[in-house]
């Protein structure tokens, strides 16, 4: 199956990081990319945490759901939309209040247009290393649930997918859960900090691939934003014995593709069942 992970440098103006976005799935779509994932916060790094709630969507209406699915039928992709704020209530809250949150979502619409699978982020980041500080429960609500779908590609197989976002990467506990139910691909799209992606992002994306004996694909955020909060980027896609087959090595926008091959996950998982071996 042919993935595409997408770099973004996504700031305070919608509209102009949806068009940033279009661009980049349309280049990833004539690249032959069956399955393409957009960064966390694609549609908005604002200035402010608080900036997410005033773009935020009821689930199943609003103009970024409608870009997605839009997006995803004309170019014929699975495309996995990042993330973006989806409202924690049936009703728009409040922005002012002081305890209004949102859920942190990756939706998945399938080349029909429609959404098949929600993800809301589980874990919330939280780093404060003196210079640096971040909070994300300030303004978002965690997810529950873990959730997975499947894609058949081209060749027939069908892949099941396990979906995280960011700070996820950090506990393996979730994507055990994913290979124990099957699953062949992990996504991460994230916003690493360029403080944490320079010294854990690479590492732990071949962790998680290798202790899984599973692909990896993560979109990411890569450059110096409108909020002069500066991401790692290094989008990747890796394989199932730690290999990294693609790398964005540079900060600025651009588009991963590569073959994710049915018969080296297979052979890899032969020649060392450690998913059978597991324990505990």
């Amino acid at each position: 199956m042919k993935v595409a992970a997408l770099q973004m440098v996504s700031g305070s103006d919608v509209s102009a990081n949806l068009k940033e976005a279009k661009g980049l799935l349309q280049a990833a779509a004539q690249a032959g990319a069956e399955l393409a994932v957009l960064p966390e916060y694609f549609c908005l790094m604002g200035r402010r945490d608080a900036d997410k709630l005033a773009i935020q969507e009821p689930f199943g209406q609003g103009p970024i759901q409608q870009f997605l699915s839009q997006s995803a039928h004309e170019l014929g992709l699975w495309l996995v939309g990042g993330t973006l704020p989806i409202s924690a209530v049936p009703s728009l809250p409040d922005t002012a209040a002081p305890d209004a949150r949102v859920f942190n979502s990756s939706l998945v619409h399938a080349p029909s247009g429609q959404c098949v699978t929600r993800y809301d982020k589980m874990h919330l980041f939280r780093f404060d290393n003196g210079v640096e500080r971040y909070d994300e429960s300030l303004v978002l609500a965690a997810g529950q649930h873990p959730a997975r779908f499947d894609v058949t590609s081209v060749d027939g197989h069908t892949w099941r997918i396990g979906m995280s976002v960011c700070y996820d990467l950090r506990f393996p506990e979730l994507y055990r859960h994913y290979a124990q139910a099957g699953a062949h691909l992990m996504l991460v799209p994230a916003a690493f900090t360029y403080t944490t992606g320079h010294d854990h992002w690479e590492l732990l994306l071949r962790a998680r691939a290798v202790e899984n004996l599973s692909f990896v694909v993560a979109a990411a955020q890569g450059g110096l934003h409108d909020n002069q909060r500066r991401t790692w980027g290094h989008a990747m896609l890796v394989d199932p014995w730690g290999k990294v087959l693609a790398e964005r090595a540079q900060e600025g926008s651009g588009v991963l593709v590569a073959d994710l091959s049915w018969d080296l996950m297979q052979q890899c998982r032969s020649r060392l069942p450690a998913l059978e071996h597991r324990l505990l």
